[in-house]
């Protein structure tokens, strides 16, 4: 598979720089009125009449040729097996925090500044007098 992919890929390449070339090689339409008067392009490659009909046909399968590539380039893209879908995190291995020491208070008497003591009193409040 993989070679029949690199071989459509080599044929799609060629037939693109090939277009390329014949493209920049023909005439422009402004072109073809001057060299029916003699001016200096009647003297081409192809005669005075142009290569016109050779190249624009060249140029048109060449144009097939690279779409047909393309196209199967995109069919066998999307036929090769999909990649797992997921998260990659999902495939880790998954560990338990470390469990937490009890501080007691001989280990927080250790600490300066900080004074154990006594559990705060969640009472409430009494109201202000009026």
């Amino acid at each position: 598979m993989s070679v029949m992919l690199t071989l459509i890929l080599v044929v799609q390449m060629l037939s693109a720089l090939a277009m390329i070339g014949l493209i920049l090689i023909q005439h422009g339409k402004g072109a073809d009125m001057g060299a029916a008067f003699g001016s200096g392009g009647s003297g081409s490659l192809f005669g005075a009449t142009g290569g016109a009909n050779f190249l624009s046909r060249t140029t048109a399968v060449l144009a097939a040729v690279f779409f047909v590539c393309t196209l199967a380039l995109a069919y066998f893209s999307n036929a090769r097996p999909a990649a797992p879908s997921g998260s990659v995190l999902e495939g880790a291995a998954v560990t338990a925090p470390a469990p937490a020491t009890p501080v007691d208070s001989s280990t927080a008497a250790q600490i300066p500044g900080n004074t154990p003591t006594a559990k705060p009193d969640n009472s409430v409040p009494p109201a202000p007098a009026k």
